[in-house]
């Protein structure tokens, strides 16, 4: 299965709304996909980023960070070069 498949997938798993997939190939430097993802509150955010952080280490999917856990109101999860994924409530 495809990284952004993967992750789609995974983010209807985690009960996460509002989930859309961008593909900026060609119209970002920084990355090739972005998706972003909904949760009901800071709480659920977090979870989900550590929920997903999890799954991709299961299926074989090197994360290489993260970034906005201290407050949880967006959340960064850093997938490689050509894809990121970014939460927000």
């Amino acid at each position: 299965m495809a990284l952004v498949e993967f992750l789609m997938e995974t983010f209807r798993w985690l009960k996460g709304t509002d989930i859309v997939h961008f593909d900026v190939r060609g119209k970002s430097s920084i990355t090739d996909n972005m998706i972003i993802c909904t949760g009901t509150s800071s709480r659920q955010v977090s979870a989900m980023a550590d929920n997903l952080i999890t799954e991709c280490k299961k299926a074989g999917f090197e994360t290489f960070g993260e970034e906005g856990k201290n407050t949880a109101d967006w959340i960064v999860v850093d997938l490689g070069q050509s894809n990121r994924t970014y939460h927000a409530t």
